[in-house]
């Protein structure tokens, strides 16, 4: 493929996020000539996923330019088939692609996990018991959660093959393309970009929402379902919440205009 600029991190996160942890990276990348495909949260639903890519690759093949696949976030958890979802991102792009994996904030909570930041408990509140199934780890396993804790953070761990966690690793959390943001969950108002922080970019929701017609760049996100995607202000959400309605949605912005495609027609 060519024409391709290769992206240019641009920072690491907050200077005091760096001081407790390096952040995941942020990316700067030109998309002029590009067709870009943002794709909602997954959360396990593979077949939905597997669906809307061949979608896009038809959609795709009538377009003279590059084409990216820029996925928002929240692979794992709530839905069945999270091990087998990181397993297909882990692998290369479709064919005639290049793809960005941002992180979500469930991608932060099973890291934190598999670091031993937050407790096993502290991710099975947010769905990550689903995730465990996926990996093999069925409920009789969880049982001596109380009375063997260490046990069974030993068994969970083991059953998370080392490329995902590598794969969850090496997720940015922010790309910045020009006109264009792509992030999880949205972005600070009044916040410069390179000063915001990894939570509120991976967790915000109201005030972020609350700012949308007074927004800098337009910012395509997930992290809240909403019934249909689209646009309100200067934000595009596109998740459409696939883990509850087996709808998952993307959005083609090509010659600075927006078109979406869901596996459910």
């Amino acid at each position: 493929m060519t024409g391709w600029k290769l992206p240019r991190p641009f920072s690491s996160g907050t200077p005091a996020e760096a001081g407790k942890r390096a952040g995941p990276p942020r990316l700067r990348i030109a998309i002029d000539g590009v067709a870009v495909y943002a794709i909602g949260d997954v959360h396990g639903c593979l077949d939905e996923l597997l669906a809307l890519e061949a979608i896009i690759a038809d959609d795709a093949s009538r377009l003279p330019s590059e084409k990216l696949i820029v996925m928002l976030g929240d692979y794992v958890d709530r839905g069945p088939r999270s091990a087998d979802v990181l397993e297909h991102l882990a692998r290369p792009a479709p064919a005639g692609f290049h793809r960005f994996c941002l992180m979500g904030n469930h991608e932060r909570f099973m890291l934190d996990y598999v670091d031993g930041r937050i407790a096993l408990a502290d991710w099975l509140t947010v769905g990550g018991l689903p995730t465990l199934g996926s990996y093999g780890v069925e409920p009789d396993a969880l049982r001596a959660i109380n009375a063997d804790p260490a046990s069974v953070d030993a068994r969970v761990r083991a059953a998370i093959p080392a490329h995902h966690v590598a794969l969850l690793r090496a997720m940015p959390i922010l790309i910045d393309a020009g006109r264009y943001l792509f992030v999880h969950a949205g972005i600070r108002p009044g916040i410069p970009i390179e000063d915001q922080r990894d939570e509120d970019l991976l967790f915000i929701r109201k005030a972020f929402h609350d700012a949308s017609d007074s927004l800098p760049r337009y910012v395509v996100h997930g992290h809240t379902p909403v019934e249909n995607a689209g646009r309100v202000g200067r934000r595009m959400n596109v998740d459409t919440g696939a883990f509850k309605t087996g709808r998952l949605t993307a959005l083609r912005i090509w010659q600075d205009r927006g078109r979406y495609f869901s596996n459910v027609h």
